[in-house]
């Protein structure tokens, strides 16, 4: 039963009651020592206590950590799963997110052992499992059963004495005897075990789990090592005369990566060698010089537009020449992650010898489902948004995108790549 939450008369504080859970410790054999899979939706003054199961957990200095959520808020910090001693004010091992990114850190009475945090964001009010597998060798963070991070640290339970509170939702200290970063959401599972768990576990554990692609460009997005990206295509890449003067979406893209994730990823270099008039036979022919003279680490390629105004290439060559594009793209040295971008939707009274590039686009999402690739589905996206009419204010000729155009592609680039932040100045830009 859910007990609700009570106010506090000194300070007006929200004081949680815990309310039920199942959680329980699993029989010897590299099963779960903690398991609690009844889901429970929180009210970010809520939480679920599990102290009862911190004697388990204490002890572990190695051993992986699971939870999967769904949040319905965008808190500065929402916990997920916390271990602390309630008799100081900073001795904890927490799980949260704070301002969407993933974020683990272990403290012990005041000195911070290690406290790291992801680029990437998962408070998109989509359903994320994320984990923390912790061993002699590091630490590191997974999301959907994919690493996206990892670091040399590594304390887990055992690193904090005194841990005496356990709960889903909260953190708990001296400092805070009713509780902080309350989550806001549904906190589907929480497990702990006493060893590390392997990708394919990892993904097994996973309700939704992630592509092994996205999970190599989050990690991109989240190393300090500096990474080459090529945006390639037509004249909608190239982004030239349509913007009337404004950023295309690779110039968005460049200041969300290179200026707002913070240094060192202005050390990043993004490259547009879209060409207008470009068709997927040409880059598959000009590969070497729009992609492979880049070294690049990840490679998005948005083609199509120009493919059914071609002759000779039917959905079906497309179809060839896109699985031909990202097999190049992987074979290059350092197997670099391929993208592919649908194309948008055109005015079809403007342009009625292109209406039928639905068929392209529905082509490439089967070929990055065949070929596991990361694929962001713009045309999709611009019907569904607007009624599963073709948004024409997003069109500067019926098109090709206008500036407004241009910043639906960013954001929707910029979602599907999981680094959107509501305070973003690229995300929340309103074009007049």
């Amino acid at each position: 039963m859910r007990r609700r939450s009570m106010l506090l008369a000194a300070g007006a504080a929200a004081l949680s009651a815990p309310f039920g859970g199942r959680a329980f410790a699993a029989a010897p054999g590299g099963g779960p020592l903690l398991d609690h899979d009844t889901p429970v939706d929180l009210d970010g003054g809520e939480y679920v206590d599990l102290s009862d199961r911190v004697d388990a957990l204490a002890p572990l200095t190695a051993g992986t950590l699971v939870v999967t959520f769904r949040t319905t808020s965008h808190n500065a910090a929402m916990t997920l799963l916390s271990a602390s001693d309630p008799t100081e004010p900073s001795s904890n091992i927490t799980v949260n997110l704070s301002g969407g990114a993933l974020q683990f850190s272990v403290r012990e009475k005041g000195a911070v052992l290690i406290n790291v945090m992801t680029r990437t964001r998962y408070d998109d009010g989509l359903r994320h499992t994320v984990a923390v597998t912790v061993d002699s060798s590091g630490t590191r963070l997974h999301a959907g059963g994919r690493q996206v991070f990892e670091t040399a640290p590594h304390p887990f339970f055992g690193a904090v004495s005194g841990l005496g509170a356990l709960a889903l939702g909260r953190n708990l200290d001296s400092d805070h005897p009713g509780g902080e970063w309350f989550c806001t959401g549904t906190i589907e599972r929480a497990a702990v075990w006493d060893r590390v768990l392997g990708e394919a576990e990892l993904v097994a554990q996973s309700p939704r789990p992630d592509l092994a692609d996205l999970g190599r460009i989050s990690t991109v997005l989240n190393s300090d090592t500096p990474a080459t990206w090529v945006v390639t295509g037509d004249s909608i890449t190239h982004g030239a005369l349509r913007t009337n003067g404004w950023r295309s979406y690779p110039e968005h893209w460049t200041e969300r990566v290179r200026w707002e994730l913070g240094k060192p990823k202005n050390r990043d270099f993004v490259i547009d060698s879209g060409v207008s008039g470009a068709t997927s036979a040409e880059l598959v022919t000009l590969f070497g010089e729009r992609v492979t003279a880049f070294s690049p680490r990840v490679v998005s390629i948005m083609i199509g537009t120009n493919d059914i105004a071609t002759s000779g290439l039917g959905p079906e060559v497309y179809r060839a020449n896109l699985v031909s594009l990202v097999r190049s793209v992987r074979a290059l040295p350092g197997a670099p992650v391929p993208v592919l971008q649908s194309p948008n939707p055109v005015d079809p009274a403007k342009w009625p010898g292109r209406v039928g590039l639905s068929r392209y686009a529905q082509v490439m999402g089967e070929v990055a489902a065949e070929q596991d690739v990361v694929f962001i589905d713009h045309y999709d996206d611009w019907l569904n948004g607007n009624g599963g009419q073709v948004p024409l204010s997003l069109l500067n000729d019926g098109l090709h995108p206008d500036q407004r155009g241009h910043h639906r592609l960013a954001v929707k680039m910029i979602k599907d790549l999981r680094v959107f932040d509501t305070d973003s100045r690229v995300c929340s830009l309103r074009i007049p």
